[in-house]
């Protein structure tokens, strides 16, 4: 509280390991601002999680597809022909160096449709004549990947005619070399059709996944929206209640104490009894009046058409220095827009409780109140000069429970809040830092 002794420079804090502060320069506000490595770490992981959550294949798929072509770069240059040996072989090391090439060009064209559609048909062309040139090789596994590649990523007309061009290829290899073995001739056509078609499988089902999760996406958003629908007619059905109730029961007492002040006021004078009750009448007045004005913060803070937080602390200021007296210096920081009404309730009524502490316990001192916009939450500061010490040697007196500030830490762990109340640099800090 503002009035604490100078010694304790203990900062009360709940849910934060953030420190007072202490600065020596004048702050802006009294709540720290976001630290910039923290800012950088945010911006990092937010792109980490762009890439993992991609269409790019997993790390297991990559890896697969890098040991398929290390197996046919290790295996095909020792199969026959050889290569270079003779125009057939000299073939065969064309084409193997066209397979690298489109394989390559494909691992880094992933989530580009034409570019991969361009590598695959190139590359089940190669990987169709290599097949044909070398039968008796791992070649065969080029036509297998492309084939089930396409399936799974291209669209079907697409994913058709590269699988036949890879069977092309390799009907037209094997045919132009000669000596392939019919079971070659027909079996490879047909293992890389039936990859295809698991291919055509595999792509069907991400289809139905995006598809659902698309659906789910949008009956999670529909459902958000009934309920805060329902949500706001709840509170405004609470808002009409206690309008009707308490306010209206409020404004009853408060008519009641204003003709029993008049009807007292009408007898005669002189009577110290009397002028007892007529101030204890005018006193309850003020009080009711002053829950009346409650009430209606309560009521605009369950309705959905509040008045504007920045407005409303705007008049809790004027307020408190027509009040006492006392300068009060009100700043937004930021970009002002429009917070939930629990987030509203909960700065006004810290801005209210470090307002009315700081004018008991240092009373005469003048007071910043400031609001704070970001990107993620909102933030109100109120800051005071503490209290000298006394020319007798004497500290201030001591805040007391300290309840109020007790309700405050309660209100902001509700809301995912933080609140920090201390002493630095001879004044007094009380920061509400909420998520809205």
């Amino acid at each position: 509280m503002p009035g604490g002794r100078r010694g304790d420079r203990r900062v009360e804090t709940i849910a934060s390991t953030q420190g007072q502060p202490g600065s020596t320069r004048q702050p802006t506000s009294a709540c720290e601002l976001p630290g910039y490595l923290e800012g950088v770490l945010r911006s990092l992981l937010a792109r980490w999680r762009s890439h993992v959550t991609g269409t790019d294949p997993t790390p297991m798929v990559v890896a697969v597809r890098l040991i398929v072509l290390a197996g046919v770069l290790i295996t095909v240059p020792f199969a026959q022909p050889h290569l270079g040996a003779g125009g057939r072989g000299v073939a065969l090391a064309i084409t193997l160096g066209v397979v690298i090439a489109s394989w390559i060009f494909w691992m880094l064209s992933q989530g580009s449709q034409p570019r991969t559609a361009a590598a695959l048909a190139v590359m089940g062309l190669a990987g169709g004549v290599l097949a044909g040139l070398s039968p008796l090789s791992p070649a065969v596994a080029i036509g297998c990947v492309v084939t089930a590649a396409a399936g799974v990523r291209l669209r079907t007309e697409t994913s058709l005619a590269i699988t036949a061009i890879t069977v092309a290829a390799f009907l037209a290899a094997s045919l132009a070399a000669g000596g392939v073995p019919p079971q070659t001739l027909v079996g490879y056509p047909f293992a890389w059709v039936g990859l295809w078609g698991f291919g055509l499988t595999r792509h069907a089902y991400l289809l139905r996944a995006e598809q659902a999760e698309r659906t789910l996406a949008e009956a999670r958003r529909a459902h958000e929206a009934e309920t805060h629908a329902a949500a706001l007619a709840e509170r405004a059905r609470i808002a009409r209640e206690i309008h009707d109730v308490l306010a209206h029961s409020l404004a009853a007492v408060s008519v009641n104490l204003q003709a029993a002040e008049g009807l007292l006021g009408t007898l005669r004078s002189g009577d110290a009894e009397l002028a007892k009750a007529i101030e204890c009448i005018s006193r309850a007045g003020v009080l009711t009046r002053a829950g009346m004005a409650e009430a209606r913060r309560a009521i605009q803070a369950l309705r959905d058409d509040a008045v504007p937080l920045a407005d409303q602390l705007s008049a809790l200021a004027k307020e408190w220095e027509a009040d006492g007296g006392v300068p009060a210096d009100f700043s937004v920081i930021g970009s002002a827009r429009t917070v939930s009404a629990e987030a509203g309730l909960t700065a006004f009524r810290t801005a209210q409780e470090a307002l009315t502490n700081a004018r008991k316990h240092a009373p005469g001192q003048p007071v910043r109140l400031s609001l704070e916009f970001s990107a993620t939450d909102v933030a109100v500061g109120v800051v005071n000069q503490m209290s000298a010490v006394a020319d007798d040697g004497s500290m201030p007196p001591s805040v007391g429970t300290g309840y109020g500030l007790k309700g405050l830490r309660e209100r902001a762990v509700l809301t995912g809040g933080t609140l920090i109340a201390g002493p630095a640099d001879g004044e007094w800090r009380v920061c509400l830092r909420i998520p809205a």
